[in-house]
């Protein structure tokens, strides 16, 4: 067995990215447990094995070090909802995907999702930031699923694809927001169910809707055919009452 001495060398000579990872998984565990400012380096540096002075060799400080944090985050959603989705056909099913999906990633990972909510997004350097890019790739699908449905003739062409995002998004957050409060507890299947139809309902093509009074001259049609087919009368014609 080689003496402990080798074997310190031989942990102090793992690859820079192999010390990032474990710095990261690290501090997404104390980030988890304890918030942003209860957060000490010092504990980060104690769960990752390495020395503080090691931590600041790679991140500049703890921010940085939550960003990057987040940053992974986005980009595992990204990559692990990316080969399921293009399987999805049909705005519906696109729309409900990416709304179950956004609901699963807060259920799932409340912590997290706080310290997206409130330690990074409303800092003034957040709208330059990778992680913003990130942000939008990552809601900006739900803008291409509405784009995709007005072309193909799905939903309605007078629908702002941009508006329907932050209209998902919002309402995702707001509902969401009392949970992440630690008051009570949400259903993502159920909710995604909700959210979906009310959306897609609003954005689906129907054709022009009809008016109040082509609605009762419909109502009076129906019912003066119902009952001459009831005295053995052959149905007349039927009119219209839009003017031609």
């Amino acid at each position: 067995m080689p003496p402990r001495t080798a074997l310190k060398r031989q942990v102090n000579r793992l690859p820079p990215e192999r010390r990032i990872s474990d710095i990261m998984a690290a501090a997404k565990e104390v980030f988890v447990e304890k918030g942003y400012n209860d957060a000490l380096i010092t504990d980060i540096a104690l769960r990752a094995g390495v020395v503080e002075g090691s931590i600041y060799r790679f991140f500049a400080n703890k921010r940085e070090l939550l960003v990057k944090v987040v940053e992974h985050w986005f980009e595992e959603m990204l990559r692990d909802d990316a080969e399921q989705f293009a399987a999805v056909r049909g705005s519906w099913n696109q729309i409900r995907f990416i709304i179950y999906t956004h609901l699963t990633s807060i259920h799932r990972d409340p912590a997290l999702s706080r310290l997206m909510f409130q330690e990074i997004r409303p800092a003034p350097d957040y709208r330059g930031s990778h992680l913003f890019e990130l942000n939008r790739a990552y809601t900006n699908r739900l803008v291409d699923v509405v784009k995709a449905g007005i072309a193909s003739g799905e939903l309605r062409p007078e629908t702002s694809p941009s508006l329907v995002r932050d209209l998902v998004f919002g309402c995702i957050e707001h509902r969401t927001w009392a949970f992440l409060r630690g008051e009570g507890d949400f259903d993502p299947a159920e909710m995604a169910d909700a959210i979906t139809n009310l959306v897609h309902h609003g954005l689906a093509f129907g054709g022009e809707p009809a008016s109040p009074m082509e609605s009762v001259v419909a109502r009076l049609e129906t019912a003066t055919a119902r009952l001459e087919a009831a005295a053995g009368i052959a149905p007349a014609k039927p009119t219209s009452a839009r003017p031609r």
